[in-house]
């Protein structure tokens, strides 16, 4: 178990490791508080790839590395992540005034429900 000191080994090691052995490899992560440390490992019986690190720089690699290594393991693509809205500049005045609402028409845009006052006792 010898600790790799670049990530960018050890995330290239990793992969092909899990690629080279998908059904006996295993990922582990430690984070030990207390010490602000964080421990990846990955083996397959043989090889055993360890990566350590105290520095809050490979949160986002680390990230990276997770979503890789999940996605092979479920052996699905991930999904795009949703972005801005596309505006479609084409619209017509026409178009835009019966998309918006009438005010008054339900009840919805005056702003909410009354209060009912609580009944006086005799």
């Amino acid at each position: 178990m010898v600790y790799i000191s670049s990530w960018q080994e050890y995330q290239e090691a990793a992969e092909a490791l899990y690629e080279k052995s998908p059904n006996t490899a295993r990922y582990c992560v430690k984070w030990r508080a207390a010490d602000g440390k964080l421990v990846l490992k990955i083996t397959d019986n043989t090889t055993c790839l360890k990566f350590k690190t105290t520095s809050s720089v490979f949160l986002n690699r680390f990230e990276a590395l997770n979503l890789s290594l999940m996605q092979k393991m479920t052996n699905r693509q991930a999904k795009p992540k949703p972005g801005p809205p596309q505006l479609d500049i084409q619209h017509t005045a026409e178009q835009d005034r019966a998309a918006t609402p009438v005010q008054g028409a339900s009840g919805i845009s005056s702003g909410g429900v009354k209060k009912k006052k609580p009944k006086k006792k005799k």
